[in-house]
């Protein structure tokens, strides 16, 4: 018992690094944007969201909240998360020059703003794991835009309703733990992730992105998708079932 115990704790510390371990591919992100390297920066923003998405099932798998208590995940994953979900997807979006120059910095600005306090919410998500707002993933959001090839005015008009979305309670679906079409969002998000990497390694800075027919239909009907579920979940009164 007391060997298996120590098994666990190690596990659950060693899982808290890995959550930690965010950061540093965080800085390797901004790294890679200071330097105009875009596809690193991209590629380095993907492996920050493949790491945030396994952290938290292998976290509810070993109750590193019983076995890891001197680290507080939660808190973790929201310090960690709003460095590579906000705060370098940002600096890529001022790099890319994304939106129109005279607004650029005041939305740049609006999105720190707003998704900090959307990270100090109190009522982040629902009890069935919607999250109540949108969950501040610029991470995916701005090389969307990228890969999209959005003009600079649909970029800004999307970002605002983003960001003002962040305060309200229009349900988001957390894409591992909500139960609800599971069967559908789960895939399709892995999908959807596996095509952003796979035009993030064959962007360059010469060329931009190397559009693939196939992959430009998953980076749009994706986002479609999710706020389509995003729009019947807040309609309806009552909490799905969850994980």
């Amino acid at each position: 018992m007391a060997t298996s115990e120590k098994i666990s704790k190690r596990a659950g510390y060693a899982l808290h690094v890995m959550t930690a371990s965010g950061a540093v591919a965080g800085l390797l992100a901004l790294q890679a944007v200071i330097d105009d390297n875009i596809r690193g920066a991209l590629i380095w923003l993907v492996i920050c969201q493949v790491l945030d998405g396994l952290d938290g099932p292998i976290a509810r798998k070993i109750d590193v909240v019983i076995h890891a208590p001197r680290v507080d995940g939660f808190i973790l994953d929201l310090i960690v998360d709003y460095l590579t979900c906000v705060v370098v997807p940002v600096a890529l979006l001022i790099r890319l020059q994304l939106l129109p120059q005279e607004f650029q910095t005041l939305i740049a600005g609006l999105i720190l703003l707003m998704s900090a306090l959307w990270f100090a919410r109190t009522d982040i998500e629902t009890e069935d794991h919607w999250f109540n707002g949108f969950p501040a993933v610029w991470n995916l959001a701005i090389p969307t835009y990228l890969v999209l090839d959005l003009s600079q005015n649909t970029v800004a008009i999307v970002t605002l309703i983003l960001c003002f979305s962040q305060l309200t309670m229009i349900k988001f679906p957390h894409i591992v733990r909500v139960k609800a079409f599971r069967f559908i969002t789960l895939p399709f998000g892995v999908l959807y992730i596996a095509n952003l990497f796979y035009l993030s390694w064959s962007y360059s800075n010469e060329t931009g992105i190397h559009h693939q027919l196939l992959s430009e239909i998953v980076m749009s009907v994706f986002p479609i998708y999710v706020g389509a579920i995003s729009i019947w979940r807040t309609m309806k009164s009552e909490p799905q079932e969850a994980l």
